[in-house]
């Protein structure tokens, strides 16, 4: 394989990590919520039930994925909703942030082992469609490599994928409290990780546009090196921004 070809996977393999880590740590906490009305050792295995089948749901999506991946159709949908969740996300957590507690004072029955093992099991599906469409939106643009097709999809492309869903996963289970420390000293960083989500939604979208079936857009500038260029230095602005959006909490301590 070319040195820059492999340059350019590795790039995107070390994006998917950082914004699966972040996002991981966000789940994180919606897991943590979900299971801490159990005691200890049900709480393991709670997450553990959880984050099997969603490893499962992972691993069957991304195949079903790499035979529809070249439909525009699908392309639009995932770009809508990754639009749609970066919106909505940072949206409540701007402006919809204080608006809580006055109804809801009554306590809430607490659901059981196998009810709190599948919450768990639809909160991380619903955490894998997230993570597999924005690293979808991040490989398409890549080259294709000398690797066997899997599915509908190159073959080096679903390795990229399907390691960034691996390692989210991972960061999930074991790294979150991590991402959970750095979110607290650095909140900016949530709302920039949403926002990069948008942002590959813009991605996808533009990669739909230039689809032959619809030709709003040359079908090449998806893959020119001007608009990588301006998507990565636009990515990289919207991290930067996140990391000075609020100062470190220990220095405003200080």
């Amino acid at each position: 394989m070319d040195f820059s070809i492999l340059l350019e996977y590795g790039w995107v393999l070390l994006l998917l990590i950082a914004l699966e880590g972040l996002l991981a740590a966000d789940n994180a906490l919606v897991l943590a919520i979900m299971v801490k009305h159990l005691d200890e050792k049900e709480r393991k295995k709670a997450l553990f039930y959880g984050l099997a089948g969603a490893f499962v749901f992972r691993l069957a999506s991304l195949f079903i994925i790499s035979f529809l991946v070249d439909v525009w159709q699908v392309q639009a949908i995932g770009a809508l909703y990754l639009l749609f969740i970066a919106i909505n996300h940072i949206a409540r957590k701007l402006f919809f942030k204080q608006k809580k507690e006055s109804t809801n004072d009554k306590p809430k029955k607490k659901a059981g082992f196998w009810g709190t093992v599948i919450k768990v099991e639809l909160a991380d599906i619903a955490f894998a469609i997230d993570s597999i469409l924005a690293a979808v939106a991040l490989a398409m643009t890549l080259p294709n490599t000398n690797l066997p097709q899997i599915g509908g999809m190159d073959g080096g492309k679903f390795l990229v994928i399907f390691a960034g869903g691996l390692i989210g996963l991972i960061i999930m289970r074991f790294a979150a409290n991590l991402f959970v420390k750095l979110l607290h000293s650095r909140p900016g960083l949530e709302i920039a990780a949403f926002a990069i989500v948008g942002w590959v939604g813009v991605k996808l979208a533009v990669l739909t546009l230039g689809h032959p079936d619809i030709g709003v857009l040359s079908p090449d500038f998806a893959h020119s090196t001007e608009w990588k260029v301006l998507f990565y230095v636009v990515l990289v602005g919207i991290a930067v921004t996140g990391w000075f959006m609020t100062k470190d909490k220990k220095v405003q301590e200080a």
